[in-house]
């Protein structure tokens, strides 16, 4: 019996051990700055926008460059307006995603595959017509080369079928009447979250951004 207790004793403390360094690790690496790249022009602008968990990358629906629609259908939509000016995508645990539409939901099986990457990943397109900069909704500058690079990103995030095409999730979980689910690339974790994605995203893109971040927080002081 003793040795079962100083067993668990050890393993009590391990976990305890791994998420302090796990946490400390990912505090200094969010704080610590990926400087933007320098003498670049303001061609357009995009946006970072999160609830208070979860990072967004918000772009034109249209331009010149990209025309997001076409494959981001408005009929994988419960809207039927086709004149929204802005699409925010974000990618994360699929699980999570559908079945946990607010924390009360959340299930521990879901949790853990999700930590563990142990499910699918899936990224959620909304459409705004409007964006109110705020604390939780920041306007940034780019070039058009640098927004091409963004797109790559973001194009190489979802999965496509043997045409070529974004893949649309069926489902009734959708969070509004703008906003969709399609099947994503990559594998969630603890080490890569919905945040670190969004970051990357920035990254790709020559943006001010974290090291490493796990969390939103990270990113946004970025841009007080």
């Amino acid at each position: 019996m003793k040795i079962i207790i100083h067993i668990i004793r050890k393993i009590g403390i391990g976990i305890v051990l791994f998420f302090s360094i796990y946490f400390l690790t990912a505090f200094i690496l969010s704080r610590i700055s990926v400087a933007k790249e320098k003498n670049t022009k303001e061609d357009l602008f995009i946006y970072v926008k999160s609830n208070g968990v979860h990072t967004d990358i918000v772009m034109p629906a249209r331009n010149e460059q990209m025309d997001w629609t076409r494959e981001i259908k408005f009929s994988n939509t419960q809207t039927t307006d086709t004149t929204w000016r802005y699409v925010a995508m974000g990618w994360g645990d699929k699980g999570f995603y559908l079945q946990t539409p607010k924390w009360k939901d959340l299930k521990l099986s879901v949790a853990c595959k999700a930590a563990f990457a142990l499910s699918t990943t899936a990224i959620h397109a909304t459409y705004y017509r409007d964006l109110t900069l705020d604390n939780k909704c920041k306007k940034i500058g780019i070039s058009k080369e640098q927004y091409a690079r963004l797109i790559q990103y973001m194009v190489a995030s979802f999965q496509q079928d043997e045409a070529g095409h974004f893949m649309a999730i069926k489902t009734n979980a959708n969070y509004g009447n703008t906003d969709a689910f399609y099947e994503a690339k990559g594998s969630y974790s603890l080490f890569y979250t919905c945040n670190t994605w969004a970051n990357n995203a920035l990254k790709s893109c020559g943006q001010t951004c974290c090291v490493w971040t796990i969390f939103d927080t990270g990113i946004f002081l970025k841009y007080e």
